[in-house]
């Protein structure tokens, strides 16, 4: 008797959401790669990591090459698409953070608009660690770039109806709805921001995340259980595609901050970085995220080939 090959098919599938311009993410009906049993939608989006400060934490190497663009956000974020060619920058407004400046809302709105009017890449907009300064951030900058389709990372439980409400709703741009690790947790944050009248198809998730080595695995079954909820069981409120910012959890732990006069059996730091980095995207990527944010430029590389080789 000949073998038939198994084909697993779903019902659900996961929602298109265009970031920019054009870059599309989503639109999968079947698990991340799985080819052989359907449509896998959009290629896995790629984006690079950019500070609106200079990086002083960053690898030498990075900010050897940078020079003196990593004190001046536009032109760094220019250099970026032109030498690497993410598919999109992700702009983090690290100066807003008290020990880090105490940027106001309106001067990151302007560091963002110099930002977007220097690249021709879809934006991804980050925050700083204040999740209630954050939304009158968010505001701002969405005022200032209006219908740009650019995803503001993130809003959370305490934020998110300033946060859906201005980017969303008036501004017209994507909110990234952020919860910590947990199905119901995300399920009901994408319930409140469409209760509030964000559409789904300006709404992406980030599920929570983690490096590798730090509670990695719960992070990947509560991926796997996000998807298996929204393709088998058709679970509309979460066929929303992921975005995951691996490099904001990869850099600062200690196998990427530990010097090698701390540790020198660990071997050289910054390959221990690109490491981390990369199990970390690989692992979130096969789960099924739609787009990762990295920022070292070996680590896009090796990501691109991995993802060329299984698509």
């Amino acid at each position: 008797m000949a073998y038939k090959k198994p084909v697993q098919k779903f019902t659900g599938k996961i929602r298109e959401v265009t970031l920019g311009e054009n870059l599309k993410l989503g639109g999968e009906s079947v698990l991340p790669f799985y080819s052989f049993d359907g449509d896998t939608g959009h290629k896995p989006a790629l984006g690079m990591e950019i500070w609106d400060v200079y990086p002083e934490s960053w690898p030498a190497t990075i900010v050897n090459e940078l020079g003196d663009k990593a004190r001046k956000p536009a032109e760094w974020a220019k250099y970026v698409e032109e030498k690497y060619s993410p598919d999109f920058i992700c702009l983090r407004l690290v100066g807003a953070n008290q020990d880090a400046g105490d940027k106001s809302p309106e001067e990151c709105a302007l560091v963002a608009k110099e930002v977007a009017e220097a690249v021709n890449l879809p934006l991804v907009i980050a925050g700083c660690d204040s999740n209630e300064k954050n939304g009158k951030i968010f505001t701002k900058v969405a005022e200032a770039l209006p219908e740009k389709n650019i995803a503001f990372l993130s809003a959370v439980e305490g934020n998110y109806k300033e946060v859906g409400a201005a980017v969303g709703l008036a501004y017209g741009n994507i909110v990234v709805a952020e919860s910590s690790v947990d199905l119901n947790l995300a399920k009901q944050l994408n319930i409140l921001l469409m209760q509030l009248g964000v559409k789904p198809e300006k709404m992406l998730m980030n599920p929570g995340c983690s490096a590798v080595g730090y509670g990695f695995e719960y992070v990947v079954t509560t991926l796997d259980r996000i998807r298996l909820a929204a393709l088998d069981q058709n679970d509309t409120t979460l066929q929303i595609p992921i975005i995951m910012p691996v490099s904001f959890e990869t850099w600062k732990v200690k196998e990427s901050v530990a010097t090698e006069d701390d540790v020198p059996e660990w071997g050289n730091q910054e390959e221990r970085g690109i490491a981390v980095e990369i199990s970390t995207a690989v692992g979130v990527l096969a789960a099924g995220a739609n787009a990762v944010i990295l920022r070292h430029p070996r680590s896009l590389q090796v990501l691109r080939e991995f993802i060329n080789c299984l698509i």
